[in-house]
């Protein structure tokens, strides 16, 4: 017997057969685009909720138990009264809220907003993309995020869960109520929003799919950072997860929720009282896909050159796209320090690729209690990445490959909503390999890192003051 997770990510929606020990068995993918102008990026709802169709039709079969969800966190769309879009679904990269976000970053009023609801004050919340909304005059009856579209369409019932709602800023994370100071912050009412569950609730199926028994569970699931976590095997307290690709996270189970007094992390749920508190950043593997380009290297090629070398005094800061955790600054900026005439391309790059690691360096170090890591991603695939980031966090970091990921967390989900697994810790996924660090290189990149924080603030400063 097998579970069906649907994960609906930026560029395609993947569907994933796994079974009741986490073992992937069948999976396919459908893409779509991701339409960018300037600071927006959205999808087409219809095209999004196609392609999961589309993905759940190939892999039906009378197997199939329950389905669940999971996708990309922080998007937003707006429903008609017949609850049909009559708005685009913004992304979680869509940051338009720019100047609503500058407006309250750094406020008694943001900072008490970050506390109840465990999301950072940044542009690709929901919170500040509704208060964009409010101001530029878009109106809807109802309020949602993609998932909890596609959810509406198999079931006939539009829910929201305490997982992804709690990276929407508008979900108190003690309360897991609607937030009434975020709601009044964004324009929108409770009602506008959907109800909210938990995690592991399950709906009957409605939508009529050929191969697929009616009225199978349909686990509303969760956000795909948590459940990531809980797809690694990385839910127990203390158990943390690095993602790397394009862009990264690093995030560490815990019982409860609640984020650092000085709200350098996030505190998003996984379910049944389990959390995850950490950050993810906006640079990962992007920085040695733009240093390959830039120097017309292959990125593979270059990234294996740069292992050889130092990065010889070299320090970036690789804010190509801004910057989330710690900073949660959209408006911050790349820079190379030090840079001299004899620096190589290697050079650079290694430097990047180091900067990225003390990126993530820096939530670990706003999250207490950590006891192992484990990573997963496909910039990994290129050693100089676990090797880098073991000697960065001064931690073994041990490897899955092809677990599948939140698609696998979302499996577990359906289980445990089938009772088919005693609890949401239990751990199925190993690790294929543990990457340990250097010594030397643990002190050597500790001692470096407060002048990386330094230079932010210092440039910071001066980014803000040319603004003016």
């Amino acid at each position: 017997m097998i579970v069906l997770a649907v994960d609906l990510g930026t560029t395609a929606t993947k569907v994933v057969a796994v079974d009741a020990q986490a073992r992937v068995v069948a999976s396919t993918e459908r893409g779509y685009p991701m339409r960018t102008s300037g600071l927006e990026a959205t999808h087409d709802p219809k095209q999004v909720l196609d392609a999961a169709l589309d993905a759940i039709r190939e892999l039906a079969s009378e197997d199939v138990r329950a389905i669940a969800l999971t996708g990309a966190m922080h998007s937003i769309m707006g429903l008609d009264a017949s609850l049909s879009p009559v708005t685009d679904a913004l992304s979680w990269a869509d940051n338009r809220a720019v100047e609503q976000t500058e407006r309250l970053r750094g406020t008694e009023e943001g900072r008490a907003l970050h506390q109840a609801t465990g999301a950072p004050i940044h542009s690709f919340t929901p919170l500040m993309k509704l208060a964009w909304f409010h101001e530029n005059g878009v109106t809807a009856a109802k309020w949602c995020e993609i998932k909890d579209f596609v959810h509406l369409h198999l079931t006939g019932v539009l829910v929201n869960e305490h997982s992804s709602g709690s990276g929407t800023g508008l979900m108190n994370i003690h309360t897991l109520r609607w937030h009434e100071p975020s709601l009044e912050f964004a324009g929108v009412t409770a009602d506008q929003l959907p109800p909210l569950v938990e995690p592991t609730h399950s709906t009957p199926l409605t939508a009529v799919i050929p191969g697929l028994r009616p009225g199978i569970p349909v686990v509303v699931g969760g956000g795909d950072g948590p459940l990531g976590n809980l797809g690694v095997g990385a839910a127990t307290p203390g158990a943390g997860a690095v993602s790397l690709g394009t862009s990264g996270a690093l995030r560490v189970a815990q019982q409860g929720p609640g984020v650092d007094e000085e709200g350098r992390t996030f505190s998003y749920a996984i379910g049944e009282g389990l959390w995850v508190r950490g950050g993810a950043i906006s640079n990962g593997g992007v920085v040695a896909q733009w240093a390959a380009e830039t120097f017309g290297i292959e990125v593979g090629d270059l990234l294996d050159q740069a292992s050889k070398v130092d990065s010889d005094g070299l320090v970036a800061l690789p804010y190509l796209l801004g910057e989330r955790a710690p900073w949660w600054d959209p408006t911050a900026h790349a820079a190379l320090l030090g840079l001299r005439r004899e620096h190589t391309p290697q050079q650079i790059t290694k430097a990047l690729v180091e900067g990225v690691c003390q990126q993530l360096a820096l939530v670990l170090e706003a999250v207490p209690n950590v006891e192992s890591l484990r990573i997963t991603g496909g910039a990994f695939r290129a050693p100089i990445w676990a090797q880098t980031l073991a000697n960065t966090l001064g931690m073994p970091l041990h490897l899955t490959e092809d677990s599948g990921g939140s698609a696998v967390g979302a499996a577990l989900l359906a289980w445990r909503a089938l009772d088919e697994i005693p609890n949401l810790t239990v751990d199925l996924v190993r690790p294929t390999k543990t990457i340990e660090p250097d010594e030397d290189a643990i002190a050597r990149y500790a001692k470096a890192r407060p002048f990386v924080a330094k230079a932010y603030r210092a440039l910071e400063d001066l980014y803000a003051e040319s603004r003016r």
